[in-house]
């Protein structure tokens, strides 16, 4: 659920969430630069790991309905989702991860 203030376009909106929450799940679950010796070993996107669509779960984007101005959106989404499936890992294993990339 999402408060912005009056939704000027709702599919934008919509999609500007949807890709935030991809994004936060990528840099939670993938996203890593590998140093061996202070020598960086990913030098391109080929030895770098992103979140792909077959990684993406079911998404339902909601407005709050309101009278304020409508304010942009920029990435809401995005920095709930690492502590959102940081809290998920405690509840089902009781470590707490405090590093991302988050492992199980």
């Amino acid at each position: 659920v999402v408060d912005c203030g009056v939704v000027v376009h709702a599919d934008a909106a919509s999609a500007q969430i949807e890709g935030g929450i991809l994004f936060g799940l990528s840099a939670a679950l993938y996203e890593q630069i590998e140093l061996i010796d202070g020598a960086v070993q990913n030098r391109n996107f080929a030895g770098y790991r992103l979140a792909r669509m077959s990684d993406a779960p079911e998404v339902h984007v909601r407005f709050l309905p309101s009278q304020r101005y409508p304010g942009g959106l920029g990435e809401a989404s995005t920095p709930a989702i690492a502590p959102a499936i940081a809290n998920a890992l405690y509840r089902l294993t009781g470590k707490r991860h405090r590093s991302l990339p988050l492992k199980a």
